[in-house]
C-alpha cells in the first residue's frame, strides 16, 4: 500500500489524547475536505509503496524511539521518559482504502499493539480494532475553488458529496466495537447537522435489530463518544472556536475535542 509516513508521536486527539502511538499515515482518500491539514495524502498523495511486512519491521523500530519534542510550555504535562509506544494509530487520507489493510490490522494485532484507526466513516471492512475513530463529515466539509485555491475543487465536490455522508457504514463500524466519533465545527449551525446525523446511525441500527429481541440502549449512540472538535490548524482559530463550542458541549451532554497536537508541535509533519 501507499504509505506517506510513519512516525512516533502523541495521540492529540480524542479519548486516547496524550498517548504515545505510532502513527501510520496511508496515501490517497477518496474524499477532498476543503480543510484537510494532510493535503500530501488526500490532495496530492505522494508516497512509498510498502508491504505489510515493511510496514511492520518499521513500526517495531520506531516504537522505540524518542518522542518529538513539543514546545516548552507543554512539556511539563509529560514525564520526561516515555515508554515504547504500544499503540497504532492508522490514519491518512482514508486508511481504509487499501485493500492490505485488513492483513496489516492483523499483523500488528498479533505483534501485541492496540489499533486505533481514523476514517471518515464512508468504507466499510471486517477488521481487527481496538478503537474505531470515526470523523463523519459534514457540508461544511465540501471543497470549492474560492476555500481550496484549487481548481480541482470543483470536479471534487460532486464526488466528496456523493460519498461522504454514509451513516449506515458508520453503524456497522461501530457496532461491538469500542468507537468515537468526531466531528469538525465550524459554526454553530454544524449542530443541527450533527444531530441529524447521530439520528441516521440511531435508525439504522434500529433498521437492523429488526426480527430480534428489542434493545434499545444498544441502538443508541453514547453522546460522551461524541466529540466536536474546532476546524482549525493555528492556535488562534483554535481558541476562538473554543470560546462559543466548549459551552455547546457541556449543555447538549457532547464531549470537547481539542486538537492538542497543534499546541504541543505545531501544524507540522511527523507530529
Amino acid at each position: 500500500m501507499l504509505i506517506s509516513e510513519i512516525y512516533n508521536s502523541r495521540q492529540g486527539e480524542g479519548q486516547l489524547t496524550g498517548t504515545p502511538s505510532v502513527f501510520v499515515r496511508t496515501s490517497g482518500c477518496n474524499l477532498r475536505c476543503h480543510f484537510c491539514d494532510t493535503p500530501f495524502a488526500s490532495w496530492d498523495p505522494v508516497g512509498e509503496m510498502m508491504s505489510v511486512e515493511e510496514i511492520i519491521k518499521q513500526i517495531l523500530v520506531i516504537a522505540e524511539e524518542p518522542l518529538p519534542q513539543m514546545h516548552v510550555d507543554f512539556a511539563s504535562e509529560f514525564k520526561t521518559f516515555s515508554p515504547p509506544a504500544r499503540h497504532v494509530v492508522l490514519t491518512g487520507g482514508e486508511p481504509m482504502l487499501p485493500r492490505d489493510v485488513n492483513e496489516l490490522c492483523e499483523v500488528i494485532h498479533k505483534s501485541g499493539f492496540h489499533i486505533t484507526i481514523e476514517t471518515a466513516g464512508t468504507i466499510d471492512r471486517d477488521l481487527v480494532c481496538d478503537l474505531m475513530s470515526i470523523s463523519p463529515k459534514l457540508k461544511n466539509s465540501t471543497p470549492t475553488v474560492e476555500r481550496v485555491g484549487n481548481k480541482r475543487a470543483g470536479e471534487w465536490a460532486a464526488k466528496h458529496e456523493r460519498a461522504r455522508h454514509r451513516p449506515r457504514i458508520a453503524q456497522s463500524l461501530i457496532r461491538e466495537r469500542e468507537y468515537q466519533l468526531k466531528f469538525v465545527v465550524e459554526s454553530a449551525e454544524d449542530l443541527v447537522e450533527i444531530e441529524s446525523y447521530l439520528n441516521e446511525v440511531e435508525a439504522s441500527s434500529r433498521s437492523e435489530s429488526e426480527g430480534r429481541k428489542p434493545n434499545l440502549e444498544s441502538t443508541l449512540i453514547d453522546r460522551k463518544r461524541v466529540m466536536l472538535m474546532p476546524e482549525g490548524i493555528d492556535e488562534q482559530t483554535l481558541a476562538r472556536r473554543t470560546e462559543w463550542l466548549l459551552p455547546l458541549c457541556e449543555k447538549l451532554g457532547f464531549s470537547f475535542c481539542p486538537r492538542r497536537h497543534i499546541h504541543w508541535y505545531g501544524n507540522k509533519r511527523a507530529t
